[in-house]
């Protein structure tokens, strides 16, 4: 009779199993969002013209050819704050998915105890209530069977998510190296348009000497004496806002090297006048390339697969989650003072739970995370975008800059050459000291333009490369040099041969 009941009991859970493994089958599940970014992207080119890269160069800011940049940008990428907070979340990211790794192995503890108890009743009554000393040691494993891949999925989860902190640390250090690449150029081009601007200044102000000077001979008019005099003014007034942009420059570049402002000057150069390097002949890869090379972008690929991963997490979390339980131990026990043998016993347990007047609520959640991965794909489409669009915005930057800069340095050898025949006709007396004197200034106002030309074309180098994800190595047929130093020559010479 007792073994028909038992059968019976036995037949109604197989039931339940079965009727929570159909149960599962049936659960509802939405399939995560695929994106098609890289098909679009894969085949199509840049729209503006470029050269075309041989091999990928991750270091670089060396194809400036600027040791002191070269040095800033290893010290800030061995010391940034930034940058080591960012290797701080991979290594949080890292240990989150060892931990999460831990659900999908079974979990084994040791316990062991040793209990006394012992009481000066007679000893009658001691064979009721004996005095016992017991001594256990046991082995408890714990596992939950991962039938429908739910800690499968957070592991992977927190692997994407490991892999994205890797990537968004790689993405701070380009990001570090090409501020510090911006606050550098930026820091000599306003010390080369100080140092010009001062020169201008020179000039103008032995122009407004001589104006004032024909004025109190009756040669010139209080029109020509007022116009002098407001533009030697106006020169003035440019000199500050270059001398803070140095500074302000100088303690940018100190934090980026988690340095304080003071100590930053020790580390720049102090060349007089500043030499402008050459602005490198820039190679691009093709846009598909970008989904591999750009580290925020790869970040993204990644967050996208956690969520995809989190929503087969949760969708797992509807279905039946089985369980093994077991525990093998021994234990020496003593009663009233007589030492009986020792003895062993185990426990074995299967178990599962299957959610039933909940899933309302964790379909809920299953929803809001489709949802969130569905954010996740848009989030990535959006990124590769603006990435290309970053990449097209830069090329034509850089070269239209480039063209700006041809047209800046024939102004500037037209100036030249006028103010030679300017200094002839001088000294042959066929035009007076004000005309040199205009010419000289002119001359100047063209280098000042061609060396802000020439900042802004090492800036949008940067920033391409900055957009490319670091650099492509052109082709050796490739050039785009231009003689950064002319305007430092020209402008020297001129001021050993002011009137």
């Amino acid at each position: 009779m007792n073994i028909d009941r038992y059968r019976k009991r036995w037949k109604r859970s197989a039931l339940v199993i079965a009727a929570a493994t159909l149960a599962a089958g049936c659960a509802s599940t939405v399939e995560p969002a695929r994106t098609a970014i890289p098909e679009r992207v894969d085949g199509l080119k840049f729209k503006t013209s470029a050269t075309q890269g041989v091999e990928f160069d991750a270091e670089w800011w060396s194809t400036f050819h600027d040791p002191n940049l070269v040095r800033l940008i290893s010290q800030a990428l061995a010391s940034n704050i930034d940058i080591r907070v960012a290797l701080e979340r991979v290594e949080q990211a890292r240990a989150g998915s060892k931990a999460i790794a831990s659900r999908t192995a079974p979990t084994i503890a040791a316990t062991g105890s040793v209990s006394r108890s012992a009481s000066g009743l007679p000893d009658d009554v001691k064979r009721g209530l004996p005095d016992t000393r017991a001594v256990r040691g046991a082995l408890d494993l714990n596992w939950e069977i991962d039938i429908f891949g739910g800690a499968r999925a957070a592991y992977e989860a927190s692997a994407s998510d490991g892999r994205a902190a890797e990537s968004g640390a790689q993405a701070a250090r380009l990001l570090v190296a090409s501020e510090v690449a911006h606050q550098y150029f930026t820091w000599q081009g306003a010390r080369a348009r100080l140092a010009r601007l001062e020169q201008l200044l020179a000039l103008q102000s032995d122009l407004e000497r001589l104006v004032r000077s024909r004025h109190a001979g009756g040669q010139a008019s209080d029109f020509d004496v007022s116009r002098a005099a407001g533009e030697t003014r106006a020169l003035a007034a440019q000199l500050p806002p270059l001398r803070t942009l140095v500074s302000v420059t100088e303690n940018q570049l100190a934090v980026l090297l988690a340095l304080a402002p003071s100590e930053a000057q020790s580390l720049l150069p102090n060349a007089e006048p500043p030499r402008l390097v050459d602005a490198p002949a820039v190679g691009t890869g093709q846009p598909v390339e970008l989904l591999k090379r750009r580290p925020d972008l790869v970040a993204a690929e990644h967050q996208m697969a956690a969520e995809a991963s989190r929503l087969k997490e949760s969708q797992a979390d509807m279905l039946p989650r089985f369980f093994v339980a077991a525990l093998f131990g021994g234990q020496d026990l003593e009663l009233n003072g007589r030492d009986l043998s020792p003895v062993r016993y185990s426990n074995l347990a299967l178990a599962f739970s299957m959610p039933i007047f909940n899933r309302g609520r964790l379909q809920a959640l299953a929803d809001r995370q489709a949802s969130r991965q569905r954010s996740a794909v848009l989030q990535y489409e959006k990124a590769v975008l603006s990435a290309l669009e970053d990449v097209e915005n830069s090329l034509v930057n850089l070269q239209q800059e480039r063209l700006r800069l041809t047209e800046l340095l024939e102004a500037e050898a037209l100036r030249q050459t006028g103010v030679k025949h300017a200094r002839s006709l001088y000294r042959e007396g066929q035009i007076d000291q004000l005309q040199l004197l205009d010419a000289q200034r002119a001359l100047v106002a063209a280098e000042l333009a061609a060396v802000d030309s020439r900042i802004q074309q090492l800036l949008a180098a940067v920033q391409l490369y900055k957009a490319m994800g670091g650099g492509w190595r052109p082709a050796p047929s490739a050039s785009n040099v231009y003689d950064a130093n002319t305007s430092a020559v020209a402008a020297t010479s001129i001021s050993k041969e002011r009137p």
